[in-house]
């Protein structure tokens, strides 16, 4: 339900269960996990692509988490810190590609990426309060670095749900565009990474922290 590719600079992971409005289960994000690991492995070894892209199946990005998983416990898992880990520790770009509507604990490896894009009218939500769930411990710190704190707490506390366009404005979508671009605006994102040695890239990216 993790579909890997290499498409010139991108080494693109999808979530692909597009069914379930990829609700993710245990089974995608140890998947997702290792997919990401081994992006890094393969960028700093010279034999991988030096940009990594998630995106979705269909036309949403990601429900959030699979409810009879959650029954069985995966809200606490931690698979879902060692996904965003290994997403913010690519030494490489990384863009969350939101072909659709982001919700709920998927929420954190949109965060952990560098860059987010998205198609216009998606919504963004994460709803940790209503649902009973604290969020990834790695996410609240992310959120707030983005969009400050008391929009944090709008989406975590309060339960907001907001479009892309607002979000945009928030600083949490760097990019709206059409959805047949959507993975041409990642590429073109990533060229000069692309062009790149890879500990060139690691260290500016190191520099920004």
């Amino acid at each position: 339900m993790i579909r890997t590719a290499d498409d010139g600079a991108l080494r693109i992971l999808t979530l692909d269960r597009a069914e379930k409005a990829n609700a993710v289960t245990a089974e995608m994000l140890r998947a997702l996990a290792e997919a990401a690991e081994m992006a890094s492995e393969d960028m700093l070894a010279g034999r991988g692509a030096r940009g990594l892209v998630i995106t979705g199946a269909g036309t949403v990005f990601s429900a959030g988490m699979d409810l009879d998983a959650a029954k069985a416990g995966l809200a606490t898992s931690p698979l879902w810190e060692r996904v965003s880990g290994a997403v913010a520790a690519h030494p490489g770009l990384t863009i969350a590609a939101l072909n659709g509507t982001l919700a709920g604990g998927a929420m954190g490896m949109a965060l952990a990426c560098d860059l987010r894009i998205a198609v216009p009218g998606a919504k963004l939500f994460y709803p940790v309060m209503k649902m009973g769930f604290l969020p990834q411990p790695s996410d609240p710190g992310r959120l707030k670095a983005l969009v400050g704190p008391s929009r944090a707490r709008l989406l975590l506390m309060a339960g907001a749900k907001i479009t892309v366009e607002e979000a945009q404005g928030w600083g949490l979508i760097d990019r709206i565009v059409a959805p047949d671009a959507l993975m041409d605006t990642a590429r073109d994102l990533a060229a000069d990474v692309a062009a790149a040695e890879p500990r060139h890239a690691q260290a500016i990216k190191a520099m920004i922290g």
